[in-house]
């Protein structure tokens, strides 16, 4: 598809040529189509979003930043926002009402077909961040009694609204999930035979609880299409497919960095939220790590005699502090991966936080070499740069023991590993290292 230049858009709407504009809009890419409307008032978006068919129009709004379709809502008929929403997935029809503000919830939520409504506010009776959020009920089941004939004609009539077809669902009588079907052995297989006879049986599944990164990894390790979502009775509630599961994968990413960015989440994209928003996702954060950074500030205090004696000691200190918590962010950072990943398991915590450690001696040693070199040639005291080198050392090996441990501590305790940010390693390494590096001047110096 091509894309329209924001130049020519604004020409044909000046102009009202609707039926050359409506021409272009089918030929453009839905996310282009998204930032023009952007780019231009309020009522003359609605104008040409009603330009656009259905389907089209859905796609192009799931692209729209979320005060933008905020704003059309509100400019919808009743009747025209019941149209567009119902032509919604019913998982991206959750994900907006949960974005929109409570009084816009309400009216959509009313405003929906009873059917449409009693399915919404099903999904919505699902903890957050689960399959049962997450899942569309739109899937192909078939009975295991059926004819692949008859099977076939019940796909043809189901598949104009359902997610997918290549995989079909088969069910007992009570609605239990006793295997699945792909569409490829249902056309070359016998039409009299029985679909039970084809089928793959004991397919993966989740439930409705399981956590929506669990769900990813599951279709992601097992490369399906598609989850079965099954309910605590095991009897077949929905799928999630393969497009839900992306989206789950970059939403986790997101969160998991602003965590281990200490930065709170917003209900909106971080760039489009409110500045107070912003400032309180992030301040609560910086506030208790300057109070933890004043204890770093006491132990420099009490060494108020060493300086003084020894001033140069001081010109070290940025460098210890922020060498152990740079080392110790990157331990944290592979840890965190390998866990997000599966690539370990707390079962190898012991394994891998030695191995950290290992990686802590060995880049200690390299980086130690340097220091102590450019220690002396800085203060001209060999015993100075020997502190300096020494503390080096053992701080980036505590730095990666730490770093490799904390994100297993987290996962134990049921805590998302994520929020071992990096704030939190930098003044944990701060304030050890600080307290490290006098012990070690006050010890070797004296000698």
């Amino acid at each position: 598809m091509e894309e329209m230049n924001i130049e020519a858009f604004k020409g044909l709407l000046a102009e009202k040529n609707y039926k050359v504009l409506r021409q272009k809009l089918l030929e453009t890419e839905p996310d282009n189509i998204a930032d023009l409307l952007d780019s231009i008032p309020d009522d003359t978006a609605l104008t040409v979003f009603r330009l656009l068919p259905k389907t089209l129009a859905v796609d192009v709004f799931d692209y729209m930043d979320g005060s933008l379709q905020n704003r059309l809502l509100e400019c919808f008929s009743d009747q025209a926002a019941r149209n567009f929403l119902e032509a919604m997935p019913p998982d991206d029809r959750i994900e907006l009402l949960e974005e929109v503000p409570a009084n816009v919830a309400r009216r959509l939520l009313q405003i929906l077909s009873p059917e449409q409504k009693r399915l919404t506010v099903h999904l919505l009776g699902y903890k957050e961040g689960t399959a049962g959020r997450e899942m569309t009920p739109y899937f192909v089941d078939l009975h295991s009694y059926l004819t692949v004939a008859q099977a076939m004609e019940r796909i043809r009539r189901l598949a104009i609204n359902r997610e997918t077809i290549y995989v079909c669902y088969v069910m007992d009588r009570a609605r239990h999930l006793i295997g699945t079907v792909s569409l490829r052995d249902l056309v070359v297989a016998d039409p009299e035979a029985r679909v039970s006879d084809i089928m793959t049986p004991n397919p993966v599944f989740v439930f409705t609880n399981t956590d929506r990164e669990e769900v990813a990894k599951t279709l992601l390790d097992r490369d399906l299409i598609a989850v079965p979502v099954v309910d605590a009775e095991e009897r077949l509630v929905g799928i999630i497919t393969h497009d839900d599961v992306a989206d789950i994968v970059e939403e986790e990413t997101t969160e998991d960095i602003y965590r281990f960015g200490a930065v709170a989440g917003t209900e909106r994209s971080y760039f489009t939220s409110r500045i107070l928003d912003v400032v309180k996702s992030r301040a609560a954060w910086l506030f208790l790590l300057i109070l933890v950074n004043m204890l770093t500030g006491s132990i420099i205090a009490g060494q108020e005699a060493l300086l003084g004696e020894m001033v140069i000691l001081a010109a070290f200190i940025p460098l210890l502090i922020g060498t152990g918590g740079n080392v110790g962010a990157q331990s944290a950072t592979v840890v965190i991966r390998g866990l997000a990943t599966g690539e370990v398991n707390p079962k190898k915590a012991m394994a891998v936080v030695g191995r950290e450690s290992l990686v802590g001696i060995v880049l200690g040693l390299t980086l130690g070499v340097a220091v102590l070199i450019l220690a002396y040639l800085l203060g001209r005291d060999l015993m100075v740069a020997a502190v300096v080198t020494f503390t080096l050392v053992v701080i980036s090996v505590i730095a990666t023991i730490v770093g490799g441990a904390l994100p297993f501590v987290f996962r134990l305790v049921k805590l998302d590993p994520a929020l071992v940010s990096a704030p939190f390693i930098s003044t944990v390494m701060d304030i050890s290292g600080v307290f490290l590096y006098f012990v070690v001047a006050n010890i070797m110096l004296s000698l």
